[in-house]
């Protein structure tokens, strides 16, 4: 595959990871801030539609392995951008409704089309495991990308993040039309594969049998929510504990551009080494570069940023590393979808259980945004509580290691 049709092929990753980052980063705060939503409440919220829009990856995985692949994006495009507009900028009443039904709108199945399909397609378009992971790394590249537009911009359209993360929702739709057809001109998302003729529940349970893939998702949840916790929490860390809430926007786009820059070492390693090894060392980089964040205070821009820069350094590897080991067994068992079902069902429910158990719970410890209160609850959240579950992803990684490494 040229370099081109490599390139028009991450190029729809721009957009959606644009409309991703207010989605899982901005979203609480801001309706914490703008709506005026008690923690417990939008936490719930938050877990019921992200539970929702996690239920049904699988069976769309299986759906895309048997259907043509260019009408269901077409169809998807739409009401994805039309969500993410209404989304950011909900009524000054009913807050709570318009989060939900704006939610069901932009992770719609129809609208989570988009992005599943173009997760989803280096295994189908990949002809070996180096152009897979190549066509990985170009995805996560170009969504690394978006992140970045979208953490830095909020700062540079508006005097406050309340009215930049606002204006965010009418950016992306021109993005993702300009990318979508650069995509479609260059890249065919192809005919469904051979798939075995299963009906979706005995899929699943084929796709599951495999031992490997077992382990990688085991891996997977314990290292996904060692990374949404501080996703979610990150806005509520920096504004109340570091006093630093200016310095949000450019502090996200320090830690995502590290992550794009540290995507052709990553690379370089796994080829070298193997696919495993670099994940295990990115595992380890972001430990050590996490291990200080829960003795930070008042003003401690300098020592954050650093951390934001080395744990920046160790997303590349989480983004592209483990999504080409399931690329790799998708494609072994000639069920590239519903695997990716399985996958993204996964992801998403890491995200579901950071917000939906986190945010009630600090509420419930009596940490409220915008105060003092509850402090401690936020910094154990936030900064300890991920460290577990990074060392037990890398524990579970070293033990099964031989499976992995495919």
């Amino acid at each position: 595959m040229t370099n081109g049709r490599i390139f028009a092929y991450g190029l729809l990753g721009l957009p959606l990871a644009f409309a991703a980052l207010p989605i899982y980063v901005h979203v609480p705060k801001f309706y914490a801030e703008a709506a005026g939503m008690e923690l417990a409440l939008l936490g719930a919220i938050l877990l019921g539609a992200r539970l929702l829009d996690a239920g049904i990856d699988p069976w769309l995985g299986w759906l895309a392995d048997r259907v043509r692949r260019p009408q269901m994006v077409a169809i998807a495009l739409l009401p994805f951008a039309a969500g993410f507009v209404a989304l950011l900028n909900p009524p000054a009443q009913n807050a709570g409704l318009w989060l939900l039904g704006s939610l069901a709108l932009t992770l719609h199945p129809a609208s989570l089309l988009p992005r599943w399909l173009t997760r989803r397609g280096g295994a189908d378009i990949g002809e070996n495991s180096s152009l897979r992971t190549r066509l990985t790394a170009a995805r996560e590249g170009f969504g690394l990308l978006g992140v970045v537009l979208a953490a830095a911009l909020p700062a540079l359209i508006a005097s406050n993040m309340v009215d930049g993360v606002a204006r965010l929702a009418w950016i992306l739709p021109p993005l993702l039309l300009v990318a979508a057809l650069v995509t479609f001109s260059r890249v065919s998302l192809g005919s469904p594969l051979r798939a075995v003729a299963e009906p979706l529940l005995p899929s699943l349970r084929r796709v599951l049998a495999d031992r490997p893939f077992r382990h990688l998702l085991l891996i997977f949840v314990a290292n996904g929510i060692a990374s949404a916790l501080p996703a979610t929490l990150f806005l509520f860390f920096v504004a109340d504990v570091l006093h630093l809430d200016s310095a949000s926007g450019p502090l996200l786009a320090l830690y995502f551009v590290s992550g794009a820059a540290s995507l052709p070492l990553w690379i370089k390693v796994a080829s070298r080494y193997g696919r495993v090894f670099a994940w295990g060392c990115a595992m380890l980089l972001s430990i050590v570069a996490f291990a200080g964040a829960s003795l930070l205070g008042s003003g401690d821009l300098l020592p954050f940023a650093i951390i934001c820069l080395a744990s920046g350094l160790a997303l590349g590897a989480d983004l592209t590393l483990p999504a080409a080991i399931a690329a790799d067994i998708g494609e072994r068992q000639r069920q590239a979808g519903a695997c990716f079902g399985v996958w993204n069902f996964v992801a998403k429910l890491n995200l579901a259980l950071a917000a939906g158990l986190s945010l009630p719970l600090l509420g419930l410890l009596g940490y409220v945004p915008g105060s003092s209160s509850g402090l401690p609850a936020l910094i154990f959240a936030y900064a300890l509580l991920p460290l577990a579950f990074k060392a037990l992803a890398g524990l579970l990684l070293w033990r099964w290691r031989h499976t992995l490494e495919l």
